[in-house]
C-alpha cells in the first residue's frame, strides 16, 4: 500500500529534490528501509546503525508523533502521510 512520505528541505537532495515521495510498507520502519533501498544516501539519515530512529528527526504518521505510537514500529495504512521534520535545538 503506498503511503506518502514528506521530506524536510535538507533530505530533498537524496531524493532527486522532491518535497515527497511515495514508499511501501505495513510500519513506519518498513517504509524507510524501502525509502533506503530506492536512495541509498538516506541511509544514516533516518535511522541508526543500531537500527533506532536518528535523534535528530521528528517524524509523524498524520499528526501523531512516533516517539508515543511504536516508534519504527507504528503501523501505517494506505493514504496516511509520514513527515520527516529536523529536530531544532535552541539555546
Amino acid at each position: 500500500m503506498p503511503v506518502e512520505v514528506r521530506l524536510p528541505t535538507i533530505l530533498r537532495p537524496h531524493v532527486g529534490g522532491a518535497p515527497s515521495v511515495t514508499a511501501e510498507g505495513s510500519t513506519v520502519g518498513e517504509l524507510f528501509d524501502g525509502l533506503v533501498a530506492k536512495y541509498p544516501s538516506l541511509k544514516g539519515q533516518l535511522i541508526t546503525e543500531s537500527g533506532d530512529l536518528h535523534k535528530f528527526v521528528n517524524v509523524y504518521r498524520n499528526d501523531d508523533d512516533i516517539r508515543y505510537t511504536g516508534r519504527l514500529d507504528t503501523p501505517v495504512e494506505e493514504n496516511d502521510v509520514v513527515s520527516i521534520i529536523p529536530a531544532v535545538a535552541g539555546g
